[in-house]
């Protein structure tokens, strides 16, 4: 992909035509090294994960999941091609998963095949000048696992950690950074927001996969009963300790962190809304992060807390396809608090928004990144920018319905087209600057 004056014309008119994003400062730069990527996940691309407890969930009735993930974007047979377009666009980092369900399909198998695949990813990365940063778990797990009781079995920690184990040994020595679990807060940020007819949807869902499992209770690893999340909590802050050591035993030197879901949390009077909502919401996983060699940031919107809890957005705000907040500054407010509260190193492992209008992508990557820029100007050791999505891909409950890519993907062919954001961001990587 070819990054020229139309681009460039193009990024101005992105900007020009959203006064809500100030212009970024033509000409600022990032530090020699910084990291610049996309990011995907295995079940969101692959397609036909059919060992995964998500796979499950999406083919019971009813079901949570507007439709099932299918043959997703094909990314299972067509990587070199999403390899290749990563490094069209100039970027030097791709942040992918692996898919625990399909390394270890039954409790203590582990496919070499599988492994080989994965393997070969990431060969594929160096092949092409690129860094693969993995993600050990995105949001799947082994129907196994979750036969077993999933999270919150008290095995659960120790399951995670021997496939980090397995994984490592085989895929270690090529990994750039390891991030064993992608926003395990994500549960309560849902508890949160989801309305409560989704949440009883859900609850009939995971009712009708015990049915069909013929358990007495389902819980998956992204969809679990509100009374269950505090105690799938503690199990998951021992899986990432317990998978932070398998990993670290294995190659003491990769750096090894964990994601976390974070809005810019804003507070509007007094703050004990907003405070309470941080303590729920991220106050534990900031406390674990403290002792890993990174932390990774992703951020999508700005929520607003007043004295009766989560406000609506601003009056005239730029919303996303769901109706939060698309604000520039948001990234980098929630970045500052992340170190903040943890004194480690930032890397934004995901920022992006769900739009059907690329415009308001095109505008807000430059915006966001001149905010941000200004954070690492106050001190805030950021390393990497990872965009979501390389791919319009699955997107969990919303099916396909929600687009997040720098790429469009045709679903009858497959075929992948870079959308005008994809021209904006690569123009930016390539002079390392605004």
């Amino acid at each position: 992909m070819t990054v020229d004056r139309r681009t460039f014309l193009a990024a101005a008119a992105a900007t020009a035509a959203l006064p809500a994003f100030a212009a970024a400062r033509a000409g600022t730069a990032f530090p020699k090294g910084f990291l610049w990527g996309a990011a995907t996940a295995g079940h969101q691309v692959e397609g036909n994960n059919v060992n995964s407890d998500v796979w499950f969930l999406e083919n019971v009735k009813p079901s949570v999941f507007s439709e099932p993930s299918g043959d997703a974007v094909n990314s299972f047979e067509m990587w070199p091609v999403d390899l290749d377009l990563v490094k069209s666009l100039g970027l030097g980092a791709y942040r992918f998963s692996l898919e625990w369900a399909r390394i270890e399909p039954e409790p203590g198998l582990f496919s070499t095949v599988m492994l080989d695949h994965y393997k070969a990813m990431i060969e594929g990365c160096h092949a092409r000048g690129i860094r693969p940063m993995v993600t050990y778990n995105h949001y799947t797990a082994p129907l196994w696992f979750t036969r077993q009781g999933g999270w919150l079995s008290a095995d659960a920690p120790q399951l995670f950690a021997r496939f980090c184990d397995h994984a490592t040994r085989h895929l270690g020595a090529g990994i750039s950074h390891a991030m064993t679990l992608n926003e395990p807060n994500i549960m309560p940020i849902l508890r949160y927001v989801l309305p409560p007819f989704v949440i009883d949807l859900q609850r009939k869902m995971l009712a009708a996969a015990a049915a069909k499992a013929g358990m007495a209770k389902f819980t998956g690893a992204n969809a679990a009963n509100p009374e269950d999340i505090d105690a799938i909590t503690v199990n998951m802050i021992a899986g990432h300790k317990a998978a932070r050591g398998a990993i670290k035993a294995v190659r003491s030197d990769l750096p090894v962190g964990f994601t976390l879901s974070m809005f810019d949390d804003t507070a509007v009077g007094a703050p004990a809304k907003r405070d309470a909502a941080r303590k729920e919401l991220y106050s534990a996983w900031l406390e674990v992060a403290r002792d890993d060699d990174f932390m990774g940031v992703q951020n999508y919107e700005r929520v607003q807390w007043g004295p009766e809890g989560r406000m609506p957005p601003s009056k005239g705000a730029i919303l996303n396809a769901a109706g939060g907040e698309v604000y520039a500054p948001s990234l980098a407010n929630a970045v500052r608090y992340a170190y903040s509260q943890t004194r480690k190193p930032i890397i934004v492992t995901e920022h992006g928004v769900n739009t059907n209008d690329d415009a308001i992508r095109a505008a807000l990557i430059p915006a966001s990144l001149a905010e941000l820029r200004k954070a690492m100007d106050e001190g805030v050791p950021v390393q990497g920018y990872v965009h979501w999505s390389l791919l319009d891909n699955f997107e969990w409950i919303a099916g396909f319905k929600s687009q997040l890519g720098l790429v469009a993907v045709d679903r009858a062919t497959f075929a992948r087209t870079p959308k005008r954001s994809a021209g904006v961001y690569s123009a930016i990587v390539r002079r390392n600057a605004l």
